[in-house]
């Protein structure tokens, strides 16, 4: 009833405004709106091309695909809307999955990275890597809201921290920086395996996850004092302040969680890609960024929403299959993964200043 009850009250303004200024406001929504239209044409080019892009395989991976790298891009959402961002995130889901990977090692694989170990058993391992990410989280939550650096600066540096663990880690134990591979079935099976399928094709288990990571940040979000917290620092720390909000607390909460949810997504890619490296996790903060401004998370502070959050999950994650489909060079796909954050960031601004 609010959704319809919104579209009536635009429509009435809209028949209220002259011709000139309808001129405008059709002007405004395609130049706000360009990238979902870009993103339309996109979708409807690559089908005319390769017909086997909108069928159930490619539909259900890009599905897949958009799943595994939502929880990361709903704790950089929190980062963002403080007016900030999170370098460290990548290296944060290597680290957090060579862990998993070296934890859930099977027992009989001959490279196992600590032989004399058990297999770990899952719940523990889960909570363990949601432990290193909320540390990371932590430290750059406290050094962003007590010494009032900028995000950028401190998640720069623990970027390269957080790296220097991870080659250390997969050095450990005679392991001498090999990859971590040799999983454990269960593990492979508790993340990759299937409970249903879609028109024949399996669905991941860990798509029932991201679903379980939405509701929740959604919840947190909308539904808690926290969130309505973290907006408001978001808005305007200062007046914040005055209210009565605990910024440094809540400050490093956001940052806590986001690390939380980047040790969520390294569980997840550590069965997922199945061999683990140093490499693992690199750059995964960019797409998560990209992904937040498209789905309307502004840098600007204090505005986001979860749901566009995976919108523009699964809208990026769209373009990267497209091409693929269409035989772009990969090297050529970086160059367009930077011009797409840079005409969402673009867009995104414009809008802020035409509030303004």
């Amino acid at each position: 009833m609010k959704i319809i009850a919104n579209m009536q009250a635009k429509a009435a303004n809209y028949k209220a405004l002259d011709s000139k200024d309808k001129k405008t406001y059709w002007k405004e929504f395609f130049l706000n709106n360009a990238l979902y239209f870009l993103l339309i044409i996109a979708v409807i080019y690559t089908y005319t091309q390769n017909p086997r892009f909108l069928s159930a395989n490619s539909i259900i991976n890009i599905i897949s695909l958009s799943a595994a790298n939502i929880p990361i891009a709903c704790g950089i959402a929190g980062c963002i809307v403080l007016t900030g961002t999170d370098l460290s995130a990548g290296r944060v889901v290597g680290l957090t999955a060579c862990i998993s990977a070296s934890l859930l090692q099977a027992v009989d694989y001959g490279s196992k990275m600590f032989p004399d170990w058990p297999v770990f058993p899952i719940p523990l391992v889960i909570l363990i890597v949601m432990a290193v990410g909320g540390i990371v989280g932590w430290v750059n939550g406290f050094f962003v809201a007590k010494f009032q650096l900028h995000p950028f600066i401190v998640t720069l540096a623990t970027q390269l921290i957080v790296y220097g663990t991870l080659l250390m880690y997969i050095m450990l134990n005679g392991n001498n920086g090999q990859p971590l591979s040799g999983l454990d079935k269960s593990f492979k099976d508790f993340v990759t395996g299937s409970l249903f399928k879609v028109a024949g094709v399996p669905v991941p288990n860990y798509v029932l996850y991201a679903v379980i990571v939405v509701i929740v940040m959604w919840f947190i979000w909308n539904k808690t004092t926290f969130g309505k917290n973290m907006f408001a620092v978001g808005s305007n720390p200062e007046a914040a302040n005055v209210s009565g909000v605990n910024v440094m607390k809540t400050t490093i909460m956001v940052h806590t969680l986001a690390g939380i949810m980047y040790g969520i997504t390294g569980f997840i890619e550590s069965a997922r890609i199945g061999s683990n490296q140093a490499g693992t996790g690199l750059n995964y903060e960019c797409d998560a960024i990209a992904a937040c401004v498209i789905g309307g998370v502004s840098f600007v502070g204090g505005t986001g929403k979860i749901s566009g959050v995976v919108i523009g999950v699964f809208l990026l994650r769209i373009i990267f299959v497209a091409l693929n489909f269409l035989s772009i060079n990969a090297n050529l796909q970086y160059i367009i993964k930077g011009l797409i954050i840079l005409i969402a960031c673009a867009i995104d601004m414009r809008k802020y200043l035409v509030r303004k």
